[in-house]
C-alpha cells in the first residue's frame, strides 16, 4: 500500500513539474498581454525537435561529450523557441493586442503551420525561406530610408511580397531539379523521432522495493531551477521590474518612460523560451512528433486558469495539484485505496484510465471555477481593468 502511494505521489509530482514548465511561459505571456497563444504547444514541440537535432550533432563526438548533450540542448531549445516566439510577436500578435478572439484564431493557424513545417521541412524549403526573408525584409529596410516610406508602405509591400515569393520559389525549383531527393527529402517527416537520455540519467534511485527514475528527478530539478530563475528575473532585474510594472498598469508604465512594446517582445520571447525548455524535458520521456505540443496545450491552459492568470505561485500550485490528481486517478491508486468501500472502489475504477482521468480533472476544475472563477490567486491590473 505504502509503495503504491509513494509511487503515485512521485509520478504525480513529476507530471506536475512538466505541466509547470509548460505553463510557466504561458502564464507570464497571458498575464502581461492577455494573449491566448494556441501555438504554445508547438513551441514546446520545436524545443523537443531541437533536442533531437543537438543529440545527433553530439553523437559523433563520442564519449564523454555525447553524454552531456542535454545541457547544450536546453540552451539551444530555449534560444530556438525564443526566436520563433519573438518573430511571432513582432509579425502577428503585436497587430492584434486587445482582440483576444483574433489572437486565438491567428495563433491556432500558426500552430497548424508549425506542425506542417516540421513534417515537410527540407533544404529546399530552408533555402527558399532564407531567400524570401533576405529579399523582402532587406528590401523594406532599404526602402525605409526614403522620406515617403510611411505614405507608400502598402504599395512597397504589394510589390516586394509577390516578387520575393516568386524568386524564392524559382530558386527552390532550381535546387530541386539540380539535386533531386538530396535536397527535397524531409528532415523529420510525419513519424515520431526518439531522444535517448544520457547514460547518467538512465535507471533510478532505489528506495526499498521502489525506484525513483533519474530522468523524472532531473526534470523536477530543472523545474525548480527554472522557477527560481524566473522569480529572480522578475523581482531582482530592471527588465523584470518593467515587466511587473506593465502587468499592473500599462498606461502608467508608458507615461513613466517604460518601452512597453519592448517589454511585450521580451516577455513573449521569454515565455516561448520556457516552452522550448519544457519541450526538451518532454523529449526525455518518450518519442517526439509534430503533434507533441497538442498533448499539453489544454492542460497548460487549465493550470493557468486554476492558478490565476499571471500569478507565479498560483501556476506552481495549480500544476502540481492537477498533475497529482490526474495521475492518482488515472493510475487507479484511489480505486486501490478505497477497495474496502465497494461503491467508491467501483466509482474510481471507472475513471482509472488516462482519458477518463482527464474527464474527472475537467469536472473538478469546472466545479472549482464555480466558486473561484478568477483562480486561486485573482489577477490584478490591466487584464482585470479591461
Amino acid at each position: 500500500m505504502l509503495p503504491s502511494i509513494l509511487d503515485g505521489i512521485f509520478n504525480g509530482l513529476s507530471i506536475g513539474s512538466i505541466l509547470l514548465l509548460a505553463a510557466l511561459g504561458l502564464a507570464i505571456v497571458f498575464g502581461l498581454m492577455g494573449v491566448i497563444n494556441m501555438a504554445h504547444g508547438e513551441l514546446m514541440m520545436l524545443g523537443a525537435y531541437t533536442t533531437f537535432v543537438v543529440q545527433n550533432v553530439f553523437r559523433p563526438l563520442g564519449e564523454p561529450f555525447s553524454q552531456f548533450y542535454i545541457f547544450a540542448a536546453l540552451i539551444m531549445a530555449f534560444i530556438v523557441a525564443a526566436l520563433v516566439g519573438l518573430i511571432l510577436e513582432r509579425g502577428v500578435i503585436r497587430h492584434l493586442y486587445g482582440r483576444p478572439l483574433e489572437t486565438l484564431l491567428a495563433t491556432w493557424g500558426v500552430s497548424l503551420i508549425l506542425q506542417q513545417f516540421v513534417r515537410s521541412v527540407n533544404w529546399v524549403m530552408i533555402a527558399g525561406l532564407v531567400v524570401f526573408c533576405g529579399l523582402f525584409f532587406g528590401g523594406l529596410a532599404l526602402l525605409r530610408r526614403r522620406a515617403d516610406f510611411e505614405g507608400r508602405r502598402r504599395w512597397f509591400i504589394l510589390v516586394l511580397l509577390p516578387l520575393s515569393v516568386a524568386i524564392a520559389f524559382g530558386i527552390g525549383s532550381l535546387l530541386s531539379n539540380a539535386y533531386g531527393l538530396t535536397v527535397t527529402q524531409p528532415w523529420f517527416g510525419a513519424q515520431n523521432v526518439d531522444v535517448t537520455a544520457p547514460r547518467w540519467l538512465q535507471g533510478g534511485l532505489p528506495i526499498g522495493n521502489y525506484q525513483l527514475p533519474y530522468t523524472r528527478m532531473f526534470i523536477m530539478l530543472l523545474t525548480v531551477l527554472c522557477v527560481a530563475g524566473i522569480y529572480f528575473f522578475l523581482n531582482k532585474t530592471p527588465w523584470g521590474l518593467r515587466i511587473r510594472s506593465v502587468t499592473q498598469n500599462r498606461s502608467m508604465s508608458a507615461c513613466l518612460g517604460i518601452p512597453t512594446q519592448k517589454v511585450d517582445a521580451l516577455t513573449f520571447a521569454l515565455g516561448s523560451g520556457l516552452a522550448g525548455i519544457a519541450g526538451c524535458a518532454v523529449s526525455l520521456l518518450g518519442s517526439v512528433g509534430p503533434n507533441t505540443g497538442q498533448n499539453y496545450i489544454v492542460n497548460t491552459f487549465m493550470v493557468v486558469v486554476v492558478g490565476g492568470v499571471g500569478k507565479l505561485v498560483g501556476t506552481i500550485i495549480g500544476a502540481l495539484v492537477i498533475g497529482l490528481i490526474d495521475y492518482v486517478i488515472g493510475a487507479g491508486i484511489l480505486a486501490f485505496a478505497f477497495s474496502s468501500i465497494q461503491p467508491l472502489a467501483d466509482f474510481f475504477t471507472f475513471f482509472a484510465t488516462t482519458s477518463m482521468a482527464k474527464v474527472m480533472v475537467f469536472f473538478l476544475i469546472v466545479l472549482f471555477l464555480q466558486f473561484r472563477p478568477a483562480g486561486l490567486f485573482p489577477q490584478k491590473g490591466r487584464t482585470v481593468d479591461a
